[in-house]
């Protein structure tokens, strides 16, 4: 195969390896067939996807099952057992059906080529999530040390494209989620992502999701929180140092957020936060109150 630098494509050369890529590769009648240990088996570690269907991988275990592997995996060999060229679902239903082996084609792979089959076989795929499509390209462009500009050339999409999936990594950790489980759609994270304040994202995100806004609405409410005007910031009288040690030392002995405020005429307040019950008891028997 064709080192990454070649301009007609970062996969020419794959079809030598696979005549598509939903699973049926290309066997030559010189490669021989043999049985791998399925413990001597580990996925390729460039793979991007991160979820497989539940079902389907039981309906594929109980075909197994049933009538064993048509189609063998393609390993290479490695330091200890073999990596996954292409296959991991026959492999995932194989150990879910009990099988101890499997049948593999072994061939010989650098690391360059488990990266780009890795990435382009799974990009074939219609049911790969955004966020894994984006991580997929973000794969190429780090190990590859290649551009957008490249990538897109080499995988027949639009720069445009391929930026706006890049963009979903700037996602906060909650956002991701809801987009890798499928409660955020595309069109929704990249509306999110027009937030001036990136620190409302997750709070918008968790609205969408719960309430079920559309992707207009969301325009909408995005648009309207960009232009809000800031409330301006109330002027919190400094606490005198008396209050603030007296403040310290309250914390100190109960272990628990407390507050002490004060107004204008002297008078104030101290407001000592707990956890669940048990800590309310804890602070209470501090204090010296016993109710039973």
């Amino acid at each position: 195969m064709p080192s990454s630098k070649n301009s007609k494509g970062l996969g020419k050369g794959i079809d030598a390896i696979f005549s598509d890529f939903e699973g049926q590769e290309v066997i030559s009648s010189e490669e021989n067939v043999i049985d791998v240990q399925l413990e001597n088996v580990r996925p390729n570690p460039y793979q991007p996807r991160t979820q497989f269907d539940e079902e389907a991988l039981q309906d594929l275990a109980d075909s197994i099952k049933e009538n064993g592997v048509f189609q063998p995996i393609i390993v290479r060999q490695s330091v200890n057992g073999y990596e996954i060229i292409a296959g991991e679902r026959r492999f995932r239903a194989s150990k879910l059906a009990g099988e101890k082996t499997i049948p593999a084609i072994v061939r010989d792979l650098d690391e360059r080529q488990m990266l780009e089959i890795a990435v382009l076989e799974n990009l074939q795929r219609e049911d790969l999530s955004p966020l894994e499509e984006a991580e997929a390209y973000d794969t190429l462009i780090k190990k590859l040390k290649i551009t957008q500009e490249e990538v897109s050339k080499r995988l027949g999409k639009s720069r445009p494209y391929i930026a706006n999936y890049l963009r979903l990594l700037n996602l906060p950790p909650m956002s991701k989620k809801y987009l890798k489980d499928g409660k955020l759609s595309m069109g929704q994270a990249r509306t999110l992502l027009g937030l001036k304040d990136k620190e409302k994202i997750d709070f918008i995100a968790k609205q969408v999701v719960q309430r079920g806004i559309t992707v207009r609405e969301l325009e909408k409410m995005v648009n309207e929180a960009n232009n809000a005007k800031p409330r301006p910031l109330k002027r919190v009288p400094a606490k005198s140092p008396f209050i603030k040690a007296s403040q310290e030392e309250l914390i100190s002995k109960f272990d628990a957020p407390i507050e002490i405020s004060e107004n204008k005429d002297g008078h104030g307040k101290i407001q000592i936060d707990f956890k669940s019950t048990d800590d309310l008891n804890r602070i209470l028997d501090i204090i010296g109150i016993d109710i039973d």
